[in-house]
């Protein structure tokens, strides 16, 4: 199993490919049809359970702008799946080109240190963290929105922008334990 590279191969003119991975696939594709629908440029959008991505078809497969591990807060599966994946990715992505999605935060389920982890595995990575609602066409329409704006970036699409200057500005951070004031 390789490692997947963000540079190993020329980008296409005027489009952008994105990288959705989602253990459970709930929102990967209503996702998917999404920001090929509301999109200016030419935008592939791959779909992944896991990586790493099968060999088979390496050669075929075009330049990854994006990766987008979305994360199911109901399911500590989603949260496993996604820390084992990031593994198969070359430092390269971590320039800015991976993101973390979010979706169930809402639900009375979820154990408030499944969040927890989520932000420190985005903080670790520098990465975005972005939050969605997966339940109404709206809550998908402005999550598709904000990938595509990050995607344009990634993909060197928006003129005297790169990815490494956005994830300076969109990366998760963790608060230190130092940071916190203490009330005792």
């Amino acid at each position: 199993m390789s490692l997947l590279k963000p540079y190993s191969k020329l980008p296409a003119l005027n489009s952008a490919t994105i990288l959705l991975v989602e253990n459970e696939e709930h929102f990967q594709q209503k996702l998917a049809n999404r920001l090929v629908e509301e999109s200016t440029v030419t935008v592939n959008v791959r779909l992944a359970k896991s990586l790493p991505l099968p060999v088979e078809n390496e050669e075929s497969r075009p330049r990854i702008d994006l990766v987008v591990f979305i994360i199911n807060l109901t399911s500590e599966l989603s949260i496993r799946s996604a820390e084992s994946s990031l593994k198969y990715l070359d430092a390269g992505y971590f320039l800015g080109k991976v993101c973390f999605m979010v979706t169930g935060a809402r639900s009375v389920s979820v154990p408030p240190d499944r969040l927890d982890a989520v932000r420190k595995l985005a903080a670790s990575h520098h990465s975005a963290l972005l939050f969605a609602e997966d339940q109404t066409s709206d809550g998908v329409t402005n999550a598709a929105a904000r990938l595509l704006t990050i995607l344009k970036v990634a993909a060197g699409l928006v003129p005297m922008t790169t990815a490494l200057y956005l994830s300076n500005l969109t990366q998760c951070t963790m608060p230190s334990d130092s940071n916190i004031p203490s009330y005792d």
